[in-house]
């Protein structure tokens, strides 16, 4: 894993990079490389007693437990290694910006500040496991700290500014859901780890996990030097990097590279020529070469060449190489690797090749008009020779569109998210609650409030105040929450007309597109032939829904029934696993059945059970049945044609459900 260690190297050279992002399978040992790193990392020397972290030689005019005495005053210094400090995926925006220290205001009537992980990061590692998997908004706070080097908190009557310069480590695994595009481009560099498939280097893998596990102490002995060597390299390339000289003509090459790949923004150059420079540092060079640059770029560029979540990260080197301009020179060869690396960790090579994104490039171009409804029969000449003999067939793509959101009605409790009104832990305070259990977001105005009446009473004195549980009042926000968006799609060969099934997928593309930006959990069913298949189970991988979407066949009999009976058991499964998630299902057909049985039964059961549903329907040509229309009414859902789901076409929400109290 050359790359990955590479890249986390440089930033601990350099942690003005802005972080890494480490993509990758299951197992490959993502989060056994990022908490090695600080063992490596030189230790640091701070004031003692100090929270923030300050360092005795420049300390935090601004540090909330300062003033401090200044430099060479004789303050108490203490030396101690650096901090890996993890965001678990469950953390609240308290622990990770810190707050006001309720219990000292309550008890004693004094304002105190309570430090969260920001502050504990400072001058360390912060490492968020499962980044994907972490709501927005706390990313969106711990890329701020990062970028800025400072945190800002402005809360419950505190305001505190304290430094947070961390070297910020996410790993992610891409099939539990992608990041948005916007989070994807604040990390500075990213990395793709993949298991070796050479059977010797996985099998040396196994022997040394099997060697720690015998004598942990005598297999750290071992590597005990190597990693001295290494750490010490590290702390000479950061002595090293503030007299590397970045010219001009360089510069302009970095510029040329990101203006050649289009990419967004000028953050790319930004990141490319610091990582270049801490490359150059890296190598023992005090100028910044034509490799350091192409280095850079292969860990940089990858993740920003994205246009839409169904793009896989990737980078053409020959387009690279093009874009650099000039042939490497013996200048730019890199030189010998420094102490504590063996010869294969330069780290310099790209990233793996990722698979292709599914589906025609044009099917992903966001366009904001839908695709022209087909007036072929549903009978196409085009398909009739295929259906004749039997034949399973595969259509493309058409252009995709902005999707309107689809709402369940009613006000939930799930996870966050960006689709229907929910009581969530983020989000307006609309109201407040009484609670008996654990206060989780106390209303600092409202405790004070009931507790005020009762302070004579029970006999204070003093400044502070005496409270009881029946006292503690809690926020309530409303927000929006995330749903499961079931996709049931007809793929029989009453679909299979060529153009109509193109503007179908679509139309479950753009939707799919909106259920990933508004950070759902997504299904995917089709029903054909003489059953209903479950493609791909509920997850929150909407580029994995895409993939299975686009190699999707079609053709046989139209068994819709059995597609409403798997939605109904695969609804029923997932909500043990996740009760609070609710579904909305999305049942994609012309409403034709010609198998299986009436699909009223299977029906009345989802109406039974309050799934909120929308039925899309797909009949074309001059005669229509309008059966789809009857299966709407059966479900108790709206039904809308595939060009009312566009933008322009359908109203903000669907409203037609039935009312839920």
């Amino acid at each position: 894993m050359d790359d990955m260690r590479l890249a986390l190297i440089l930033n601990a050279i350099s942690p003005a990079i802005g972080g890494v992002l480490v993509r990758g399978e299951k197992g490959t040992a993502k989060s056994t490389a990022v908490r090695a790193l600080t063992d490596v990392l030189p230790p640091v020397e701070v004031i003692a007693g100090c929270r923030f972290s300050c360092s005795p030689s420049a300390p935090d005019p601004e540090c909330p437990d300062g003033p401090h005495p200044a430099p060479g005053a004789g303050g108490a210094a203490e030396l101690r290694p650096a901090r890996l400090v993890e965001l678990p995926v469950g953390a609240t925006e308290d622990r990770l910006t810190g707050s006001l220290d309720v219990g000292r205001a309550l008890t004693e009537g004094v304002t105190s500040f309570q430090p969260g992980l920001l502050a504990a990061a400072h001058r360390g590692v912060l490492y968020v496991d499962e980044v994907n998997l972490l709501h927005d908004h706390l990313v969106d706070l711990l890329l701020d700290a990062a970028a800025l080097g400072t945190s800002y908190v402005e809360r419950d009557g505190v305001s505190v500014r304290h430094a947070a310069r961390f070297l910020l480590v996410g790993t992610m695994n891409p099939e539990e859901g992608e990041l948005r595009p916007q989070l994807l481009d604040r990390f500075g560099l990213t990395v793709e780890a993949v298991a070796p498939r050479d059977p010797a280097t996985r099998a040396q893998v196994v022997r040394r996990r099997m060697d720690f596990d015998a004598a942990p102490a005598a297999f750290t002995a071992r590597f005990a030097a190597s990693e001295a060597a290494l750490a010490a390299s590290i702390a000479a390339a950061q002595a090293r990097l503030p007299a590397v000289v970045l010219g001009d003509e360089e510069l302009e090459r970095i510029a040329g590279v990101c203006a050649s790949f289009d990419v967004d923004g000028l953050r790319a150059d930004i990141v490319i020529a610091r990582t270049a420079a801490a490359h150059a540092a890296w190598h023992g060079r005090d100028t910044v070469t034509r490799a350091d640059i192409r280095a850079a770029a292969l860990l940089a560029l990858p993740h920003r060449r994205r246009r839409n979540p169904f793009d896989a990260p990737g980078l053409d080197e020959g387009q690279l190489d093009e874009a650099l301009g000039d042939e490497p020179g013996p200048d730019d060869e890199p030189d010998p690797p420094p102490p504590g690396r063996q010869p294969d960790d330069g780290g310099d090579g790209a990233p793996p090749d990722a698979p292709s994104p599914p589906g025609d490039s044009q099917a992903h171009q966001g366009n904001d008009q839908p695709p022209a409804a087909d007036t072929a029969p549903a009978d196409d000449q085009e398909q009739a020779p295929a259906r004749a003999a039997g034949r399973e067939s595969v259509a493309p793509s058409g252009a995709t569109f902005r999707a309107r959101r689809l709402e369940v009605p009613g006000k939930g409790h799930g996870a966050a998210g960006r689709r229907s009104r929910a009581y969530t832990d983020s989000g307006a305070t609309v109201g407040v609650r009484q609670r008996r259990q654990q206060v989780r977001d106390l209303h600092v105005n409202a405790t004070l409030i009931a507790s005020a009446p009762h302070q004579v009473g029970r006999g204070r004195t003093g400044p502070g105040l005496i409270l009881q549980r029946d006292d503690l009042r809690e926020r309530r926000r409303e927000g929006r929450e995330s749903n499961l968006v079931l996709f049931v799609v007809d793929a029989s060969g009453s679909m299979a007309a060529t153009r109509r099934m193109e503007a179908v997928k679509g139309a479950v593309l753009s939707l799919l597109l909106d259920a990933y930006q508004r950070r759902d959990k997504v299904g995917l069913i089709s029903f054909r032939g003489v059953g209903a298949e479950l493609l791909l189970p509920p997850t929150s991988s909407a580029d994995a829904a895409a993939a299975r979407l686009e190699t999707m066949p079609t053709g046989g009999r139209t068994p819709l029934a059995a597609g409403l009976t798997e939605a109904y058991a695969t609804l029923r499964r997932e909500k043990l696993r996740d009760p609070l998630r609710r579904p909305l299902l999305v049942v994609v057909t012309d409403g034709r059945h010609n198998a299986g049985g009436e699909p009223g039964p299977a029906a009345g059961l989802l109406r039974r059970d309050g799934v909120a549903a929308v039925v899309v329907d797909c009949e074309s040509g001059p005669v229509r049945l309008g059966l789809a229309a009857s299966l709407a009414r059966a479900l108790d859902a709206d039904c809308v044609d595939v060009a009312g789901l566009s933008l322009g076409g359908l109203a903000d929400s669907v409203r037609a459900y039935r009312e839920v109290a």
